[in-house]
């Protein structure tokens, strides 16, 4: 999957609403709906009211306005689980904040001895947001929409939810194929928040750096820059590689703009090293 273009990728955008805003305090999720597509052509869906269990609160209920005598004969968690379990498989999961619905996926999942595959793609297009438009200051789902001017309103159920942020992901993909992005391996190491693959992506990046200092080679680097969400070629002389929280940084002296930069190692797109020229 990592060798892929974008669209080649089968992507599955997702959204929950739930009992109220904490998993690990029992609250749960009462909907689920998602789509599938491929090259934005779609191939499945998936939607299910759920029975939690327990009553919605009431601050979940006046965003989301659904009562509990509507789920009292949904089908219970664990059925809705297994059978959406299966459709993530050969996917790339994405959601808008996914982190925050992720938590209440894997504890439904924990509930019938599941969890999300550690090798599954995921990608936040609230992420995707920031680093596409750092000019915007707010990244609500609402305010994305419509500062790019799509019409649908956000009604805080799954379902138009889903297809809301599925309309903004259409402007993004118009927005990275300007900028030259087409490989699903810089998309992912851009804006996915899997850490396992996000690990192995900068640690292939991490070995070129190195094995490119340790030559005294320079390097010719595609680099996404988040401030400017601007796509540059440049050479570079490389220096060091140092970390901090977790990110790692390329110490270097930058030839486009005959300065010292530090780069993140996971905004380099493309990279290739120079060999010397010849006398």
């Amino acid at each position: 999957m990592l060798n892929k273009k974008l669209n080649e990728i089968e992507f599955i955008i997702f959204d929950l609403e739930t009992t109220g805003l904490d998993p690990f305090s029992g609250d749960r999720i009462i909907e689920i709906a998602a789509k599938k597509f491929k090259n934005l052509q779609k191939i499945d869906s998936f939607y299910s009211l759920i029975n939690p269990k327990r009553p919605i609160s009431e601050g979940a209920y006046l965003v989301n306005q659904i009562p509990d005598a509507l789920l009292k004969d949904a089908p219970k968690s664990e059925e809705v689980m297994r059978n959406f379990s299966d459709f993530l498989k050969g996917s790339c999961l994405m959601g808008y904040n996914v982190n925050f619905d992720l938590g209440f996926l894997n504890n439904e999942f924990s509930f019938i001895k599941k969890s999300i595959p550690q090798d599954l793609p995921i990608v936040d297009v609230l992420k995707i947001a920031r680093g596409l438009l750092p000019e915007l200051g707010r990244y609500s789902l609402l305010n994305v929409s419509q500062f790019l001017n799509i019409n649908n309103q956000q009604k805080h159920r799954a379902q138009e939810d889903v297809e809301l942020t599925f309309n903004v992901f259409i402007m993004f993909l118009e927005i990275l194929a300007e900028k030259g992005i087409f490989d699903f391996s810089n998309f992912l190491q851009l804006f996915g928040v899997n850490t396992k693959l996000h690990s192995f992506l900068s640690n292939i990046r991490l070995a070129q750096v190195q094995e490119a200092i340790d030559s005294g080679l320079k390097l010719k680097i595609k680099y996404f820059s988040t401030s400017s969400a601007k796509v540059t070629e440049r050479e570079i002389t490389p220096k060091e590689v140092l970390s901090e929280n977790n990110k790692y940084f390329l110490e270097c002296f930058c030839h486009l703009r005959n300065e010292k930069r530090s780069l993140r190692i996971d905004r380099i797109l493309e990279l290739q090293m120079l060999q010397p020229k010849a006398k």
